[in-house]
């Protein structure tokens, strides 16, 4: 190993750790989180989930996760991560603007009863607090997961889960820490019988 290396390596690990120790502090929001999606899942409703960039991808993660599986053979569970469709995206931007691509697809696809997840690091992208004022006008519950002291998002969201991180990188890995015990959840209530299969 190249000298110099294993500090830095081993300083970013234990930096990592403190922050999803420190996640603990949010259990009650994630676990209030984990009901509006079960209550959604339950009504015959749907998740719809949007970020931009790290958190697009988060997002993909979320919708994939549901629509899959997570840990168990069970049937799939209705997800859609509305930064996928490029022709939607690219159209909704060039016609109406950037901060438009999650408000107009969520007019489009989102019902009452159905859940809203938003991800931003900072909590103030403003295409994602945009979305989430949408939803709420549209009877959509949100949730909310940020960093740092939670940004707009914070006040705008039914449930917002905030990491106590000002870097971008411990931020995310904690988004998908909580995305993890999210489908964990989801998967042993609604389908306790499935069999597990890792």
């Amino acid at each position: 190993m190249p000298s110099g290396l294993k500090p830095r390596i081993l300083a970013q690990l234990h930096e990592s750790s403190r922050v999803l120790a420190a996640m603990g502090r949010q259990a009650p929001r994630i676990a209030a989180a984990a009901e509006l999606l079960l209550s959604a899942y339950r009504k015959g409703n749907k998740v719809l989930v949007f970020g931009n960039g790290g958190s697009a991808a988060d997002a993909q993660h979320l919708a994939a996760e549901l629509v899959g599986r997570f840990a168990r053979n069970r049937p799939a569970l209705c997800a859609l991560a509305l930064t996928v469709n490029t022709s939607d995206i690219t159209a909704i931007g060039n016609d109406f603007g950037f901060a438009e691509i999650f408000t107009r697809q969520l007019e489009a696809h989102a019902r009452r009863n159905d859940v809203a997840v938003a991800i931003s690091t900072s909590g103030n992208s403003p295409n994602v607090l945009q979305a989430v004022l949408a939803a709420r006008k549209l009877g959509v519950a949100t949730i909310a997961l940020t960093g740092g002291d939670g940004g707009r998002l914070k006040d705008a969201a039914d449930v917002c889960i905030r990491v106590p991180a000002r870097r971008v990188a411990r931020i995310q890995e904690a988004h998908v820490a909580v995305i993890h015990v999210w489908c964990d959840i989801v998967e042993g209530a609604l389908f306790p019988d499935s069999p597990r299969v890792h």
